[in-house]
């Protein structure tokens, strides 16, 4: 798999925490395999199983929450040899890449976290301390959301509008790091919003959301899906009277799953005084058209697990291979945890810059001028011979420090003590620093 300059990246992950349901689908599964067609994309997969331990302390239900998601990407299209598609935990270089960022990222910035801050707002209105059961995995989680995207150098991540915050986090990080060491070792990342289905409303009208229990599972059988969306929480107009679309989860449910023409068919018969139930029903065969071909090849899938497991390990080591183990080498080395025996020779003073040839011009007991070029561990490269002025010898100099080829070396000013390519080499080196 190749990654041409033009290629734009795009990341997407699901944490492994429950059971994949519509908002998923609608908000992050269906718009992610839809770009991984397009030309010119290069798309990330991935299990966010190392986030789902930040809420979840049940290891089985972690374990069949990365089954059933991973079979539900397949299920929809996903092309695992056309694509990057992994779990989180199978790439070691992204805990050690949330480290580096860890050291960048600003506390205050972290604070500011909605996950974090909705948290210590729950323990004030609950009498408790501000960070009661609040843990670093909690607070730091957009650490590690950075590190998923940086890792990869994403440039594109479609989200949902409530995890806009976390890539404008990833972007600052990302920023901080490449100025504080002088590169730009990392994209900043791009947010991709579908404006109409980025948040879907749950049964109960809050986002449809594992943590308010309030979801629609993709792939629940038929007759259960029906009776879920049954249950949808709905005013008290009755049929004949006109109702809201744009304030209806049952509406914006439709909207998210219909085509153009249908959406403003069902707009026009919210106006006309279309019965919750006739609604609803309308809605349950609308999302049942498009899940059902789809729920036959998961249960299929998740037959197979070992299947499954092959083709997660086979995507992770394909995947270091080509990008994370190369590019956190290069990032370790920019940080300075190094290859000691590689060490490069640092001046003593200097701001800790490492240090450079340099031509050095002295007066000998002889009256003379003379200068000589040291390299960076002071082996003297080139020496000259005697010159009655100092002028003299810096006009040479000089002229050596523009030297292009072999041919100025040849002079009787002065004399070599290495090969001609060293003493060019520094010297290039020299004019380099100087620019």
């Amino acid at each position: 798999m190749t990654s041409p300059a033009s290629t734009t990246r795009v990341l997407t992950g699901i944490t492994t925490s429950g059971t994949p349901h519509l908002g998923n689908y609608v908000g992050a599964i269906r718009p992610a395999v839809a770009a991984s067609h397009a030309a010119g994309v290069e798309s990330f997969y991935f299990l966010a199983d190392y986030h789902a331990l930040i809420k979840v302390q049940e290891p089985a239900r972690v374990q069949r929450s990365t089954l059933e998601i991973a079979a539900t990407w397949l299920a929809c299209g996903l092309e695992p040899d056309k694509v990057w598609f992994y779990r989180q935990s199978d790439i070691p270089e992204i805990p050690e890449l949330t480290w580096l960022l860890t050291c960048v990222a600003g506390k205050g910035i972290l604070n500011r976290a909605h996950a974090y801050k909705a948290a210590v707002d729950k323990n004030r209105a609950d009498g408790e301390d501000d960070d009661a059961g609040i843990t670093a995995g909690l607070f730091m989680y957009p650490v590690l959301m950075a590190a998923d995207i940086l890792i990869f150098n994403a440039n594109k991540v479609p989200v949902g509008r409530d995890q806009i915050q976390h890539i404008e986090m990833a972007r600052d990080f990302g920023q901080r790091f490449n100025h504080l060491f002088g590169k730009d070792y990392f994209t900043l990342p791009e947010v991709v919003i579908e404006e109409n289905v980025a948040t879907l409303p749950g049964l109960d009208g809050r986002k449809m959301s594992k943590s308010y229990d309030n979801t629609i599972p993709l792939f629940a059988p038929r007759n259960e899906l029906k009776k879920l969306i049954a249950s949808i929480v709905t005013d008290s107009r009755a049929p004949g009277e006109a109702k809201d679309a744009d304030g209806s989860h049952v509406f914006q449910l439709y909207q998210a799953f219909a085509s153009a023409d249908e959406t403003a068919a069902m707009r026009q018969a919210f106006a006309d005084g279309i019965g919750w139930g006739d609604a609803k029903q309308q809605l349950f065969e609308r999302i049942d058209a498009e899940v059902a071909p789809l729920r036959e090849k998961y249960e299929a899938l998740m037959a197979r697990p070992a299947e499954i497991e092959a083709i997660l390990r086979d995507g992770a080591q394909r995947l270091r291979a080509r990008y994370a183990t190369p590019f956190v080498a290069e990032l370790r080395h920019a940080v300075g945890l190094r290859d000691l025996s590689q060490q490069a020779v640092e001046e003593k003073k200097g701001g800790g810059k490492a240090a450079l040839p340099q031509f050095k011009q002295y007066r000998d007991k002889d009256g003379r001028f003379y200068f000589k070029l040291v390299d960076a561990e002071g082996n003297v490269l080139v020496q000259s011979n005697g010159f009655d002025s100092p002028k003299d010898a810096g006009g040479l100099i000089a002229v050596l420090k523009q030297a292009e080829q072999a041919d100025a070396m040849e002079t009787p000013e002065i004399v070599l003590q290495v090969p001609v390519d060293e003493v060019l080499a520094a010297l290039a080196a020299l004019r380099e620093s100087e620019a």
